[in-house]
């Protein structure tokens, strides 16, 4: 991946000239409160990259370290937030608006806070939705909670319409928790407020249980998606023990990436065979699946499918295509066509097998988070107040090289990031799954 062209540079509304009431929670003790501006972290650890940049008299590309920072824009006695969650429910959704309102209203004194219902859906006067208080007394006990407090829907929505609603609240930040399809829109929304010379930040937070969100190393909620998701790997392979010929074939999240079903086989490596996006397999020949998971019956009795949603999907390409409301293409059951063909395979050769099939998708993303995708959404909630309180705008908060940092939205905006192919994860799943090719040829 080359980083040399990027523009790292976080926009900003104007000068922060505020002194940060975090100033008072010193105590008097010797404490760095404070992030400068000028605290950077490199993107690229690779050091003879950046040996090799240095010596052309550049400077690495570097991300802008999140946090507090000692003057802020917004005078909080006047400011007013508001925060929507859009797209699919993961988990971590409440523990990152529980921890935005928290440090809004003891960390800075804002006292304005609202919660947009349903997503994009909740800026237009049309659909009557109503408009949440955010206290520390409503969110205190969202930490146990599934889903999103505030609801979610998918759909764009008219750009000019939400910027409207916003000049109407009056709203001085917004804070979008969202997947691609968010970000994209949130992008939109920052462009259309500079066009009218508003002086709106807007803040994402970047959501997605795949974790594909490109230039973001780990997002909230795929710590929790890999750790349900080796209990089904558990199941599913002691039912594959439990039967002649058994087969556990588990499908899991991953539209356009194989992160949760290659991290999950490295957690739980009970599985034979992981099928992810990024890696072509074939179904029929010598190379292909159904030979080789026959060979393993052969060998062993039994055998583990871990399938991501996104994999093999070049076997419906003779099928309609068709899209959800976000106008993402929507995937055909890779699960459910592997069950029958494996099924039909076997029965063809007159042999008997006994085929378990597991879906916990639903499950998994509107399940609480677990204790480290919990502090994880904490410390990004936190430092997108801290961005937006400084009048930082048109970023996202990410974690990056172990460091949490601000990340211009045009960087991540409609890209993925992927499993390499010839990168350390997948080695490692090959080596422990020893499934090796499946492509002829």
């Amino acid at each position: 991946m080359d980083f040399n062209p990027i523009d790292t540079n976080i926009q900003t509304l104007g000068e922060a000239k505020i002194p940060s009431p975090n100033k008072k929670r010193d105590r008097g003790k010797k404490v760095e409160n404070f992030i400068s501006d000028s605290y950077r972290v490199v993107v690229n650890l690779n050091l003879s990259d950046i040996n090799s940049t240095i010596k052309k008299g550049e400077q690495p590309p570097s991300f802008e370290m999140a946090g507090p920072r000692e003057k802020i824009y917004f005078d909080p006695s006047k400011l007013r937030c508001a925060l929507v969650t859009c797209g699919g429910l993961c988990p971590g959704l409440n523990d990152i608006i529980r921890s935005i309102v928290l440090e809004l209203y003891y960390g800075y004194g804002v006292r304005n806070i609202y919660g947009i219902r349903y997503g994009l859906q909740g800026f237009i006067p049309d659909y009557g939705h109503d408009v949440i208080d955010l206290t520390p007394d409503f969110v205190c006990n969202l930490l146990d909670m599934g889903g999103s407090i505030l609801g979610s829907s998918r759909g764009p929505q008219v750009i000019d319409e939400i910027v409207d609603s916003l000049e109407r609240m009056n709203i001085g930040i917004l804070f979008m928790i969202g997947g691609d399809g968010t970000l994209v829109a949130a992008t939109k929304i920052a462009d259309t407020i500079t066009k009218r010379g508003l002086k709106i930040s807007v803040i994402g937070i970047p959501k997605t249980i795949d974790n594909d969100i490109y230039m973001v190393s780990k997002s909230f909620g795929f710590d929790t998606a890999v750790d349900v998701a080796t209990k089904a790997i558990k199941a599913a392979h002691n039912e594959a023990q439990g039967y002649p010929n058994g087969i556990g074939l588990i499908k899991l999240m991953g539209r356009y990436s194989g992160f949760i079903a290659a991290t999950a086989t490295l957690a739980q490596q009970d599985v034979n065979f992981v099928l992810i996006p990024e890696i072509d397999i074939d179904l029929e020949g010598e190379k292909g699946l159904l030979r080789a998971l026959e060979m393993r019956l052969d060998l062993r009795g039994h055998a583990v499918i871990v399938v991501a949603e996104g994999a093999g999907q070049k076997f419906f390409k003779n099928m309609k295509e068709e899209r959800d409301a976000s106008g993402n293409i929507k995937l055909k059951d890779i699960g459910l066509f592997l069950k029958e063909r494996i099924t039909t395979y076997f029965k063809e050769k007159n042999i008997e097998i006994s085929l378990k099939y597991i879906d916990p998708s639903y499950m998994i993303r509107s399940l609480p988070a677990n204790a480290n995708d919990s502090v994880f959404c904490g410390f990004l909630g936190r430092d997108a107040v801290h961005a937006g309180m400084a009048g930082k705008t048109k970023l996202i908060t990410s974690h990056w090289n172990n460091v949490f940092v601000y990340i211009p939205m045009g960087l991540s905006a409609g890209k993925h990031k992927h499993v390499s192919p010839t990168g350390k994860l997948w080695r490692t799943v090959l080596e422990a799954t020893g499934q090796g090719s499946l492509k002829n040829g």
